[in-house]
């Protein structure tokens, strides 16, 4: 089975379902995921050139980050752009409230994040995921599995929790106030 989960997931080349590996092998969850479980420890206690990351419920295989400089000078690829503060802003806003709509990341960072979001949306950093039941149905956005991989987390409960936000994403309202001393 851990074989052929290998194999699904070579062939794929993008992140798969554990609901589609357990159809595909005929297997229940538990017993599937016991198979990856085994396979990504093969791959880290091997030292492999790749491993098996684990994205909510789905999984990939990818080159182990050791080799990214490596791999990169083998297909001329140039190292990906860093983030800007503001759109680290931004999906920091999007990843804590998600869903969540243009207007309303406007209104926490105090700015039009318009082009910023635009170019998380590019980058498949965020996606569009439906229209909130509003006056003009705006767009609604969510991070992505990209999120997730580009900052290595499994899920977003690996999140640090955001402070001055109670449990539920409300924001408190009993923060101390920023003062000026003179």
């Amino acid at each position: 089975m851990q074989i052929a989960a290998e194999g699904i997931l070579f062939a794929s080349g993008e992140p798969v379902h554990i609901s589609r590996i357990c159809m595909a092998l005929d297997t229940d969850r538990p017993r599937a995921e016991e198979a990856l479980q085994r396979l990504g420890d093969y791959y880290a206690f091997e030292r492999r050139g790749i491993r098996l990351v684990r994205m909510e419920d789905s999984y990939q295989l990818c080159s182990a980050p050791e080799y990214a400089e490596i791999i990169r000078r083998a297909f001329e690829i140039r190292k990906t752009a860093k983030l800007s503060q503001p759109a680290l802003e931004v999906l920091a806003i999007v990843a804590y409230y998600q869903p969540v709509t243009r207007a309303q990341v406007d209104q926490i960072r105090g700015v039009d994040s318009a082009y910023t979001m635009g170019l998380l949306l590019e980058r498949k950093m965020i996606e569009e995921c439906g229209h909130l039941q509003a006056p003009g149905r705006p767009r609604l956005y969510r991070t992505t599995q990209d999120f997730l991989r580009a900052f290595h987390i499994t899920s977003l409960e690996e999140l640090p929790p955001l402070p001055g936000v109670e449990e539920g994403g409300q924001m408190r309202l009993d923060a101390p106030e920023m003062s000026e001393e003179a």
